[in-house]
């Protein structure tokens, strides 16, 4: 069983996107830390990359934080190293085709499941051309996540037919960032894709309040947060993981609600 599916494996999962270096890789492995403890089940990792095509202001700017402070590829590997000596949830590394191919698109995948990278998300690779990273994630064990828009309507269930880890649904047109409100009809999304896959589907873009979470984690298997955590990286710096941790508790307890009496 892919070690993903642990993370829903005890109730709707609650998935804390950051982004790696923003300010630094010391406060991401803090905030990480913090995440774990407070309730994530998994969490999802950005590997900073210069034009982030799927991200929003907020992520936009993350990226340029983190790319000004000189964090590499190689670092973010070592810091993950690091935090595999003590946090077991899975990880996923969510960046951009570039970045694994400049890297070496072999070489990035097999160091991804040698540090204990368990998924990988590439927003800007359509479903068609998987196929440029698939055999690979395979040939290491790592999962290539795929991604159902509201725009991916006949191709839904080929998609989800063929997903692996998790299927991540994104709940909104445009790029990420904080919506007040979630408008999509998402329910016959998420029940199209749970009509071809027993995988899990969490639902991301837009989340920001626990009753967000709860709304979103009510009609699938879990909610993915990113904006609104690294608004609080882009306030507080280095003092942002407690404030992490309490916000991610929050979110966690809104998810438990929804199972905790059943």
């Amino acid at each position: 069983m892919s070690k993903i599916k642990e993370a829903f494996a005890q109730g709707k999962a609650f998935i804390p996107f950051i982004t790696c270096g923003d300010p630094n890789l010391e406060t991401t492995a803090a905030a990480v830390r913090a995440a774990v403890e407070n309730g994530a089940d998994l969490v999802e990792l950005g590997i900073p990359f210069s034009d982030p095509t799927a991200e929003g202001v907020v992520i936009q700017e993350a990226n340029v934080r983190a790319l000004k402070g000189g964090v590499t590829t190689d670092k973010i590997f070592d810091m993950v190293k690091n935090l595999r000596g003590d946090v077991k949830v899975p990880f996923v590394f969510m960046t951009y085709a570039n970045v694994v191919f400049s890297y070496g698109a072999e070489k990035f995948i097999s160091t991804c499941k040698e540090i204990g990278i368990d998924g990988l998300i590439l927003p800007d690779v359509p479903f068609e051309e998987k196929e440029e990273f698939l055999p690979l994630c395979r040939k290491y064990g790592v999962d290539l996540i795929s991604m159902i828009a509201p725009t991916s309507e006949d191709r839904i269930a080929k998609i989800a037919r063929e997903a692996e880890g998790f299927v991540y649904i994104v709940s909104s047109l445009g790029v990420t960032g904080v919506r007040s409100e979630i408008k999509t009809d998402l329910t016959s999304i998420v029940a199209a894709v749970r009509a071809n896959t027993k995988i899990p589907c969490a639902i991301g873009f837009g989340i920001s309040t626990p009753a967000q979470a709860k709304q979103m984690a009510n009609i699938s298997d879990g909610a993915i947060v990113g904006s609104a955590i690294i608004k609080i990286l882009a306030a507080h710096s280095e003092k942002a993981p407690k404030l992490i941790g309490e916000y991610v508790r929050e979110m966690k307890e809104a998810l438990r609600s929804l199972y905790s009496n059943s």
